[in-house]
């Protein structure tokens, strides 16, 4: 069997993807991380930047002795295991993404950040503030989370890694999924994403927003299977 790496979202850690993780073990050897300062592990000392999460999975195939997998990242994940698919292509075979929001420009990089906001979240959605602290407990704190991805989020709008002209160079196969109910990332844009890059091709998923927790996993699991073996 491949071996697949499963990467979470901004604001994410691991444990989001366990649903999907058992769906999809009967036809991979699945693998998964917390991306520095998420869930429980702890940060580096550095700001949050894409090439670092890539770095943590370059590390983590490392420690398995794997020389190379297939990822399927979802959201800010997709965006890392594309990168890596560009700077890496001697450790990744295929990339498979979902909701993963690929062109960034200064202004949607702000219009992110405003909604990062603890005190606001605290405010006006208390229990998603108790599932970040709970969810981040092993890390910085969900707080320290939001400043950092806000960081990172400004970061890509002024230094965007993936443009036009890299990804039309990725060779690998790379199957961009996206909800047809989806806020974040638009069925449009995701199109001329797949379009663009070297080989890659779009499925949308009916009836599924972005939350990776409303996604169907009896619809998304036969997809990556049918793509990624």
């Amino acid at each position: 069997m491949s071996d697949l790496v499963l990467l979470h979202g901004a604001l994410g850690a691991r444990t989001q993807l366990d649903p999907l993780a058992e769906a999809l073990q009967p036809a991979f050897h699945i693998h998964q991380l917390d991306f520095e300062g998420h869930g429980n592990a702890a940060p580096r000392g550095r700001p949050f930047r894409m090439q670092h999460f890539g770095e943590n999975v370059i590390d983590l195939i490392d420690s398995l002795g794997l020389e190379r997998v297939r990822l399927f990242g979802y959201s800010m994940g997709g965006y890392v295991a594309v990168h890596l698919a560009m700077t890496r292509p001697d450790r990744i075979d295929r990339v498979a993404t979902l909701g993963t929001k690929f062109r960034w420009d200064p202004a949607t990089a702000a219009r992110d950040v405003a909604r990062l906001n603890p005190d606001t979240i605290r405010a006006k959605v208390p229990r998603f503030a108790e599932e970040l602290a709970a969810r981040h407990n092993g890390a910085a704190g969900w707080e320290r989370v939001l400043a950092d991805t806000a960081d990172l989020l400004r970061d890509l709008g002024d230094n965007p890694l993936l443009t036009d002209a890299t990804l039309a160079a990725i060779t690998q196969p790379v199957r961009v999924i996206v909800g047809d109910q989806d806020t974040t990332v638009s069925v449009d844009e995701s199109t001329t994403v797949a379009r663009i890059l070297g080989a890659g091709s779009l499925t949308v998923l009916p009836d599924t927003p972005h939350p990776i927790e409303q996604v169907n996993v009896d619809v998304l699991a036969p997809v990556l299977v049918e793509f990624l073996q």
